[in-house]
């Protein structure tokens, strides 16, 4: 049976050298941690927060984020499609999740806030009414993505193919709507 850890604070611990203990953690709040290139394998999250950590290139093989909310948190590199599927729920505020990818999950509803999504791998995601509030796009990659009624009205730096995508109803405002047209080289003034 695994451990669990209910209602607790950790600050500023370093988990980079040391493993994380196992088990199911419980409305935890993480602050100011480092999770660098840790093995998060198989561990359960469920009404977490994260908050100011560094999780780069953390190993995330079935673990479970079911209502993680990850704020000013760095993120790069991560496989969230390695996650459980199941309960997968999350919202990212101020977070870094460049070279991250999110392939084949469903993200309906999600929050991203001011963040740094370059290069993130949306392929196969369903985003059916996520919201981007001032996030940037640069070079990410949408390919078969669900993005019906998603709002991007704030957000920048985007490439999205419409003969690739499915953007019905989604919500784009100018300049940032030529990111639609940037595979037919158009000129706007």
């Amino acid at each position: 049976m695994p451990q669990t850890f209910e209602d607790l604070l950790i600050e500023k611990k370093d988990f980079s050298n040391q493993p994380v203990p196992a088990g199911d953690y419980d409305n935890c709040t993480f602050r100011g941690c480092n999770f660098s290139q840790s093995d998060l394998s198989g561990i359960n999250f469920t009404d977490c927060l994260f908050e100011e950590c560094n999780l780069g290139n953390a190993r995330l093989l079935n673990s479970t984020l079911n209502d993680v909310r990850f704020k000013e948190c760095k993120m790069p590199g991560l496989g969230f499609e390695t996650t459980s599927s199941y309960l997968f729920t999350v919202e990212f505020s101020g977070c870094q999740l460049d070279y991250s990818s999110f392939f084949q999950r469903k993200l309906k509803k999600t929050l991203f806030e001011n963040c740094s999504l370059k290069q993130v791998d949306f392929t196969d995601a369903d985003l059916t009414e996520a919201i981007f509030r001032q996030c940037n796009f640069d070079k990410a990659k949408f390919e078969n993505t669900l993005l019906e009624k998603a709002d991007l009205r704030t957000s920048f730096g985007y490439s999205i193919d419409p003969e690739l995508n499915r953007i019905s109803r989604a919500r784009f405002a100018w300049p940032a709507l030529l990111g639609l047209l940037e595979k037919y080289r158009i000129e706007a003034e």
